[in-house]
């Protein structure tokens, strides 16, 4: 049995089967789909895209720096006097009035640091169910903190705000 035509050497073609008679194993999803976000990035994405939305309108939110924190901190929990608004842990430290949790917080400036806006992702996740509402929710807390930073209504910061 003899053939005239010699056998291709297997390393210059491509596998089409792996050696359990299988075909080759696929991408597990398209490229366009993000796999590897986490919720705390969504989050940040959320309120990020917020802001450039809000930046259209108000060109002066550009200078604003918008901060994710995972929950706010009271005066009592931080056990020490007030902290650096400067700081990364000042920006969590607020004083507790025994209602509610914060969903976010606005921060003068304060030397050389700029205008902060804090979003609380726990609080603003608890919340909500869906990623939609979620949406929703970080929207309004942005404008409303931006309204405060303005000294305006949020329905003028956004008129669509209050609408869902």
């Amino acid at each position: 049995m003899d053939s005239p035509v010699p056998p291709r050497h297997s390393a210059s073609r491509p596998r089409h089967r792996d050696r359990h008679g299988r075909g080759m194993r696929g991408p597990i999803a398209p490229p366009q789909v993000p796999l590897s976000v986490s919720r705390g990035e969504a989050f940040v994405d959320l309120v990020h895209d917020s802001a450039e939305r809000l930046e259209r309108r108000w060109p002066q939110l550009a200078a604003v720096d918008f901060v994710v924190r995972e929950v706010p901190v009271t005066l009592r929990d931080a056990g020490a006097p007030a902290a650096d608004p400067d700081g990364p842990e000042g920006l969590d430290v607020f004083d507790f009035d025994g209602e509610s949790v914060p969903l976010g917080r606005y921060v003068p400036a304060h030397g050389d640091a700029p205008d902060r806006i804090v979003i609380y992702r726990r609080p603003v996740e608890i919340r909500t169910k869906s990623r939609d509402e979620r949406a929703l929710l970080v929207h309004e807390v942005v404008v409303e903190q931006v309204a405060e930073l303005l000294g305006l209504a949020p329905e003028s910061v956004d008129p669509r705000y209050g609408q869902d």
